[in-house]
């Protein structure tokens, strides 16, 4: 059995009946949405320790403490307007009884995923001003953690861009609007999810 269907399996999902009475489900909930709510907390738990260890090894005292790039602004503001026209394509979709690519409800969905794109090229060249500026992964455990933060954020940025580009397929291909819509769901809650990720650690790093 896939990963997939071991995580979306729901043993609570149909109630117990005597043989001949057909079961009915309890939880009206579609399996993505299940899927990714295990992801949502698991990933929360993963950002918790790499804070926690954070705090812990800054008491050192050879940490020395990195100035925050303004470019950082900058990404995320474009993160913040990424989230914004996800959830803007998800309330424009509920309008439309067809979905199509570049065009309303797909068109404001391609335009939040091509911020989130600009989002990770914008900290891969904060990577390579820092590096330019003497600030390698290994001059400074301060510098570790930066590079490390910024990275599996932007690991999971681009798990969310590939779910992002199968819904625009999709859309493209025209597929039944009802399973766009919840793909375009999902799309905006876990972005919503990783801008508040992004939020705390840009604040994180930024004073300390």
């Amino acid at each position: 059995m896939s990963l997939y269907r071991d995580v979306t399996n729901k043993p609570w999902d149909n109630v117990g009946l005597p043989d001949g009475i057909e079961s009915k489900p309890v939880f009206n909930v579609p399996n993505e949405r299940v899927a990714l709510t295990v992801l949502l907390i698991i990933a929360s738990v993963l950002f918790s320790l790499f804070l926690v260890s954070y705090y812990i090894r800054m008491q050192v005292g050879d940490w020395v403490p990195l100035a925050t790039p303004a470019q950082l602004w900058t990404n995320t503001a474009a993160l913040v307007l990424s989230s914004v026209f996800l959830q803007a394509a998800v309330f424009r979709s509920r309008k439309e009884e067809v979905l199509s690519l570049f065009r309303g409800s797909g068109l404001l969905f391609v335009i939040g995923g091509l911020l989130a794109v600009a989002f990770i090229i914008g900290q891969y060249q904060v990577w390579v001003d820092l590096g330019a500026a003497g600030h390698s992964v290994r001059g400074n455990p301060a510098n570790s953690f930066f590079y490390l933060l910024t990275a599996v954020h932007i690991a999971h940025l681009s798990g969310g861009l590939w779910v992002w580009s199968k819904a625009g397929i999709r859309l493209a291909q025209k597929f039944d609007a009802d399973d766009i819509r919840l793909s375009m769901n999902l799309c905006a809650i876990y972005w919503h999810f990783l801008l508040l990720v992004w939020v705390g650690l840009f604040f994180l790093l930024a004073n300390t």
